[in-house]
């Protein structure tokens, strides 16, 4: 008995040591599948993003000088905070931020109030052929931006567009291309294009809803607007912030369609948006400046969407 306990005791002591030399060894193929995974991913988004954004905030940093006078040798050096005081003492800049700001104040609103009501539309059981208005609704989305500003520049155009001619013939007297409507011809083409995308969103969202709530609601005597508007509306309210940030963040990103209009509109300036600015400023050599305009859109960018998530996932208590 007394050897059966001894052996016994051994093998309990050798067993955990055993169990987890296979474990040590059974991390190491396990961590290398990991890496084999990640490493598609993490290695182009080095090259191709980190790398670019480091070099862009490096060139934002310095400055051109040169010897012996205008037509002296140039050399780059390291100037501080220079092309940034450059960038915020630019009125152009401001410009251009001004009217993205009115841009997205009135654009972002109305394109994600119509892409709500689309999708309440397909989420209710009275409409017929969803399939249909899902796919219609979403195909403007499959049109690469430039060509669907070249589009809608035809359209626009008083030379050319059958629009302009029909409006003119019941006595209106269009002029999409003017200064105070060319604004608004591009948030019109920005909306049709982008309204199907942020629809399929929140419809994604509303397909997750139970329809047990609905049938509860029912019970209770809850009309279809009352069940659209105060129970679907709240629930996807996680969805329509999201939209709301992608809509941010494109909104100060804007440059196809405004930079298509400009070759039939003079009402559009190469420094229109803020990218049209950085895109001017670098196409003059001078890629210092154009990295700061960059960098400075990009600090925007983040602290509009992040602070607007923030504010309304606390204000939701999401």
């Amino acid at each position: 008995m007394t050897d059966i306990a001894t052996r016994a005791t051994r093998a309990t002591r050798v067993a955990p040591s055993t169990g987890g030399r296979r474990r040590r060894h059974g991390g190491g193929p396990r961590a290398g599948t990991i890496a084999a995974f990640l490493i598609p991913f993490f290695l182009p988004f080095v090259l191709f993003y980190l790398v670019p954004v480091g070099y862009a905030i490096w060139q934002s940093f310095l400055v051109v000088r040169r010897t012996g006078g205008q037509y002296g040798t140039s050399y780059t050096t390291f100037g501080g905070f220079e092309q940034y005081v450059q960038v915020f003492q630019n009125n152009e800049f401001w410009n251009s931020i001004g009217r993205i700001a009115l841009f997205g104040i009135v654009q972002v609103p109305v394109m994600l109030f119509v892409a709500l009501i689309m999708a309440l539309l397909l989420d209710t059981p009275l409409l017929k052929a969803k399939s249909f208005f899902r796919v219609a609704a979403f195909m403007p989305y499959a049109v690469p931006g430039v060509i669907a500003a070249i589009m809608w520049s035809y359209l626009y155009s008083p030379q050319l567009s059958p629009l302009v001619d029909l409006l003119k013939s019941i006595g209106l007297q269009p002029d999409f291309l003017g200064p105070g409507a060319v604004l608004w011809s591009a948030a019109n083409v920005s909306t049709w294009l982008w309204t199907g995308y942020n629809m399929l969103i929140m419809f994604s969202a509303l397909q997750s809803i139970p329809q047990e709530l609905y049938e509860a609601a029912k019970l209770d005597g809850a009309s279809n607007w009352t069940i659209a508007w105060q129970i679907k509306v709240p629930i996807i309210a996680p969805s329509i912030i999201l939209t709301t940030v992608f809509s941010i963040i494109g909104t100060l990103q804007l440059y196809a369609e405004p930079a298509v209009l400009r070759q039939i509109s003079s009402n559009i300036s190469s420094t229109y948006t803020p990218n049209m600015l950085a895109y001017a400023v670098a196409s003059g050599n001078n890629y210092q400046q154009a990295a700061a305009i960059s960098v400075v859109i990009a600090v925007i960018t983040f602290v509009l969407s992040f602070g607007f998530m923030r504010l309304t996932t606390k204000r939701a208590g999401l």
